[in-house]
């Protein structure tokens, strides 16, 4: 089979471009060593066109042969055609390509995400190191000008340090990235990316001002076969993060991305988890020995979610403070625990104190007072019915207005006690001025007290300050029946802990709370116990 001579010329002379194309991008590679990326980026680019030209040549061949066994019936035109449009076709394909990758910022100059995504397809691994103006928004907010000149002296900083054969793109507005391709040492990529962060923080003077930009930074590696614009989308993504110090690089790979952004999913569920009737409160009971029975209890939050089931708090607690939903939890918890305790009121048990955890964020609202006294209104509470439980760290802030604020929760008969004493840094002073009605020695103390001496000596210590003190000391985290017994041995009167009972459901709590044998078994202390004497150096 014949192609039309026309059709015939139009392919040899395309092939013939297609291998102008080619040397052109030879002379380019020879004759200027700055721009060694466009000859290879050219040749690659012309190679293939001629490879595609060619497969198509042969399928057009195949189909010819094909066609000619079934009629002569000019159907050689109508495949000339179909050449001549797919032709076009790659040659519209080639133009958009050749756009792309030539796109610059029309800010900095520099290389677009389209370069930097082909370079990194090309190299198939090596590691991206993103910097980002972080506080760039903040100042365009109110001075775009200034904003703009600093992201125009942040290129050029990046410019004088970054060696040449080094691809640097402009991304995003304020985002940059580096590329170091598979030849590169990463512990010498993130070295000078470290190096690098720290020049572009150094103070821009524009007009007259000073400014001294924040930089953040990120590092990712890429894998072989992983795809570069999913790990580029990412790393970016990152920067919303937070990462604590951003002067600092942070290395992020897939699986830490993964778990933020189950972190994120998590947020987003605790927002509605209030409105949704998920949350709930298991109650722990409170143990007084010298009167032998419950005298309440600590309220615990739990959350079970209708997809992921219950929730451990040590996952959900720390994204509440750090979402800044503590506030609204606190609150819900406060009023469910005080609902509860209402009922114990009138039930056959009496009056019993329910401890609730309160955050910084609660302690600190200027109307958290308040909050208190009208939670003791709405559901008339005795007095001395709720306890608040403080953190060390919370607890320690010395100052004029928080020993105020302690002496007017007291008016209102609620109880103040130090959780998890022994971890933080409480003063004694702090003990005396803010006047705690409980310590709760912190459970890393009480765990096999009756066999590790330096526990011993913490514990000894905290119930003799609070004898000293006229403060009750309880014993959070007690497991077993020897650390029971060694704590009640060493004068400790107040426990708390699973060798009791686990946290409880409301009627699960009640029916512990009432049952004064079943406790009683378990305050017994043999007789001719011995505790492990503290050995001293």
């Amino acid at each position: 089979m014949m192609i039309k001579g026309a059709s015939s010329a139009t392919f040899v002379r395309r092939v013939a471009i297609a291998l102008l194309f080619v040397a052109l991008a030879c002379v380019v590679h020879i004759g200027s060593n700055g721009v060694p990326l466009f000859a290879a980026i050219a040749s690659a680019v012309a190679l293939g066109w001629i490879g595609s030209m060619w497969r198509h040549d042969q399928k057009l061949w195949s189909l010819s042969q094909r066609i000619e066994a079934i009629s002569g019936q000019g159907q050689q035109h109508s495949i000339a055609d179909r050449l001549q449009e797919n032709t076009e076709g790659l040659e519209a394909a080639l133009s958009a390509m050749k756009h792309r990758l030539t796109e610059r910022h029309a800010l900095s100059g520099l290389p677009t995400r389209e370069p930097l995504l082909f370079r990194m397809e090309a190299d198939r691994r090596g590691l991206v190191g993103a910097l980002a103006v972080a506080d760039f928004e903040r100042l365009a907010g109110f001075d775009p000008a200034m904003a703009e000149r600093v992201l125009l002296a942040t290129v050029s900083r990046i410019l004088r340090m970054v060696p040449t054969e080094r691809l640097i793109a402009h991304v995003d507005r304020a985002q940059f990235v580096i590329w170091y391709g598979p030849d590169i040492d990463p512990a010498i990529a993130r070295s000078e990316l470290d190096a690098i962060a720290y020049a572009l923080g150094s103070t821009v003077t524009a007009d007259g001002r000073e400014i001294l930009p924040t930089i953040a930074t990120r590092c990712a590696s890429l894998p072989d076969g992983s795809a570069p614009s999913a790990l580029l989308a990412q790393t970016l993504a990152s920067f919303a993060i937070p990462t604590g110090s951003p002067n600092e690089v942070h290395e992020f790979s897939p699986a830490s991305i993964a778990q933020e952004a189950q972190r994120y999913g998590l947020e987003q569920d605790l927002r509605t988890a209030i409105m949704r009737n998920e949350f709930d409160l298991a109650y722990q009971p409170l143990i007084d020995t010298t009167l032998g029975s419950v005298i309440g209890a600590e309220a615990l939050l739990r959350w079970e979610h209708p997809v992921r089931g219950k929730v451990s708090p040590a996952i959900f607690i720390p994204v509440v403070e750090a979402a800044g939903l503590a506030e609204d939890v606190g609150l819900w918890v406060l009023n469910a625990a005080a609902r509860e305790a209402s009922h114990w009121q009138a039930s056959q048990t009496g009056a019993m104190r329910v401890a609730v955890n309160i955050s910084a964020n609660q302690l600190h609202s200027p109307k958290f007072t308040e909050c208190l006294k009208r939670t003791l209104h709405n559901h008339a509470l005795e007095p001395g019915s709720l306890e608040i439980e403080l953190t060390e760290g919370v607890a320690s802030t010395n100052d004029a207005s928080l020993v105020r604020m302690f002496d007017q929760i007291r008016a209102l008969g609620i109880r103040i006690a130090i959780d998890d004493f022994g971890t933080g840094y409480s003063s004694f002073s702090t003990l005396r001025q803010l006047t705690f009605d409980k310590i709760k020695i912190d459970r890393e103390f009480v765990t096999e007290v009756d066999r590790r001496p330096e526990s011993q000596a913490i514990c000894q210590s905290i119930i003799a300050l609070g004898r000293g003190l006229n403060i009750r000391v309880l014993a959070e985290g007690v497991e077993t029946a020897s650390e029971y017994r060694w704590l009640r041995h060493h004068g400790c009167t107040h426990f708390q802990g699973f060798y009791f009972s686990r946290p409880l459901s409301p009627e699960d709590f009640l029916a512990f709370a009432t049952d004064r044998e079943g406790l009683g078994k378990l305050l017994r202390v043999e007789p001719g116990f011995q505790p492990v004497e503290r050995v001293t150096a």
